[in-house]
């Protein structure tokens, strides 16, 4: 498996075509039989819904989700990635889009450095398919979550088809992918994280899930 600490071009390859719409859709379609529209529509999203929170962006990539945060406002958002060289991307897309409430961390989503219902949300975009125990990084994101607090995410899911299952496969063999699961494996690795009013939508080979922090 890749060690993204070390990794440079293929963490590099895959910001530089999700951050152009057109190379990223047309990616998600030829490569995962998905309309990744949604994907970024989900990101403008965030202007809302960030608004007075404190905001985890696990793992952050280049910060393709920077493109949903207003300018200036009252929240606290925290970009988190393995990586270095994914963390420098999104310091510099930050900078480039004049974003100064941003800030940056590099970590491990096994052990996060954040105290319990530290963050009101959680976003995740096409990283959970990387991690060598997704569900273990789940739970984590969980934990740093308040009660009540909503996990917005997507990943790269098996059972879409028969030629999105062999991509996944040969990925998973040159190490630039992890454990991947199904949705149904998604949805039970949720609950098992602690969340509830959970939803997994498949499209093609992604998957597109929220959930919610349980209360109690």
């Amino acid at each position: 498996m890749t060690d993204w600490r070390r990794a440079g071009l293929v963490p590099v390859v895959y910001d530089v075509g999700v951050e152009h719409e057109r190379i990223g859709t047309m990616g998600g379609r030829l490569l995962w039989g998905a309309d990744l529209r949604r994907f970024y529509r989900g990101i403008e999203e965030l202007r809302t819904l960030v608004d007075g929170g404190h905001v985890l962006d696990v793992p952050c990539g280049g910060g393709i989700a920077f493109r949903g945060l207003p300018k200036k406002g009252p929240y606290r958002y925290v970009a988190l990635d393995l990586s270095p060289v994914m963390v420098g991307r999104a310091r510099a897309n930050a900078a480039r889009n004049g974003l100064r409430e941003i800030v940056f961390l590099r970590g491990d989503v096994s052990a996060l450095p954040h105290p319990p219902d530290a963050f009101d949300l959680c976003v995740s975009y096409f990283g959970l398919h990387c991690f060598p125990d997704p569900a273990a990084a789940l739970a984590e994101m969980g934990r740093v979550l308040r009660p009540g607090g909503r996990l917005r995410g997507t990943s790269i899911v098996r059972g879409g088809g028969l030629r999105q299952d062999a991509i996944i496969s040969l990925f998973r063999r040159v190490g630039a992918f992890g454990t991947v699961g199904t949705a149904q494996e998604l949805s039970s690795w949720l609950s098992a994280g602690g969340f509830d009013d959970i939803d997994v939508d498949r499209d093609g080979a992604v998957a597109f899930f929220s959930a919610r922090r349980a209360f109690g």
